[in-house]
């Protein structure tokens, strides 16, 4: 095989490919007709290219599975003999994300805008070429995931320069069902769904001001009792964890929902001139309306962890390979990072399920994506040795 790429002289390999063809000699002799079937030749993962699915989903699984960026990798191949560059490993997961992936990834989409209640968050990016954008601009990686009672588990990365509400609303255009997000503004740009509040989100200012206070300035202090009542409704949320949607809709009634109207109740009550406390009951007060959902559907959870746990990978990948070189490259790890997530939500080794639609995609008929979606890989690709 050979690289492109710059660096000691490592050996170089060729693959040879042998597929036979028959013929009849004695049908050549007497001049009759035989039909040589000739053997099907499987098409090329990347046209031109000596990549293999085995090889492209070990690049992918080292990358953002175990955070190993490029240039690492390009000196593991290297060590074991293989002159295998980065731009080589770049152009490959960009073109299979693109022919393979992206297919997948379009009809997950649609499915999620089906679901009745879906999580959304969103972390920063860089991105080194964006035309008529500065290197160091900040541009965003928006997640979008079902809720835990969703049958058919989904979790979308979708990378977008802006920050503004227009990217949610470009996504999800045609939802009108629950959205659960922090208190960002931008979300509420989306006229037709109904908005879901986080009280961790709430919390978390409260723990803020507690940790910028002297140990003697917290007993007592708002942030201290803003912090133990949402604790408090929190811990008692947690109580409730393995009841059925209709039974926990009926406990919280009874057990958190008074706590909830003490919260806000006191929220209307205390006055504070500065600081993170200040913030956390201004949160309360003007999110009040998006709690109401959590005491009409048992399926609606109190916080909005699930998106944040289900960002975490790609930040996690952000400090390791730091930046995207160009929005291609973005717009692939998106759909890399939504293929990998979605695996494991619905108990898929993502490994083995890129694998899997790296060896079947090539040549596939548009019409037999759905043999693709995770729910519909063979056992092959099923987690093993996880509970």
């Amino acid at each position: 095989m050979i690289s492109d790429s710059d660096g000691p002289t490592a050996p170089s390999y060729a693959r040879e490919e042998h597929f036979y063809k028959y013929a009849c000699k004695v049908c050549d002799e007497t001049g009759t007709s035989t039909p040589v079937k000739e053997p099907e030749r499987p098409p090329a993962l990347i046209s031109g290219s000596y990549a293999s699915p085995e090889a492209v989903a070990n690049i992918i699984y080292d990358k953002y599975v175990m955070y190993s960026p490029l240039y690492r990798q390009e000196q593991d191949w290297l060590r074991m003999g293989l002159k295998l560059s980065r731009q080589t490993m770049s152009n490959w997961l960009i073109t299979c994300a693109e022919q393979y992936f992206r297919p997948v990834y379009d009809e997950l989409r649609l499915k999620l805008l089906d679901a009745e209640l879906i999580h959304a968050d969103e972390t920063e990016v860089q991105v080194l070429h964006e035309p008529g954008r500065r290197a160091k601009s900040k541009s965003y990686m928006w997640l979008y995931m079902t809720g835990r009672y969703a049958k058919k588990q989904i979790a979308l990365y979708d990378y977008n320069e802006s920050r503004s509400g227009a990217a949610p609303k470009a996504f999800l255009s045609g939802y009108s069902g629950y959205l659960q997000t922090d208190g960002y503004s931008g979300y509420n740009i989306l006229s037709n769904t109904k908005r879901v509040g986080c009280l961790a989100h709430a919390r978390r200012y409260f723990t803020d001001a507690l940790n910028g206070m002297k140990e003697h300035e917290r007993k007592g202090s708002v942030a201290e009792e803003g912090f133990v009542r949402i604790d408090k409704i929190l811990l008692e949320e947690k109580k409730l964890a393995d009841l059925s949607p209709e039974e926990r809709l009926k406990e919280r009634q009874e057990a958190v929902k008074p706590l909830m109207d003490e919260l806000f109740a006191w929220a209307n009550s205390v006055q504070i001139l500065k600081g993170k406390a200040k913030d956390g009951l201004t949160y309360l007060r003007n999110q009040r309306y998006t709690f109401s959902p959590y005491f009409t559907d048992g399926r609606i959870e109190l916080t909005n962890n699930r998106a944040e746990r289900s960002i975490k990978p790609f930040v996690m990948g952000r400090k390791n390979f730091l930046f995207c070189n160009t929005p291609s490259g973005a717009d692939a790890a998106a759909t890399i990072f939504s293929l990998i997530e979605t695996a494991k939500l619905n108990g898929l080794d993502p490994y083995e399920y890129l694998l899997y639609i790296l060896k079947k995609a090539p040549g596939m008929a548009v019409g037999d994506i759905d043999t693709l979606l995770p729910w519909n890989a063979p056992d092959s690709c099923k987690m093993t040795g996880v509970e």
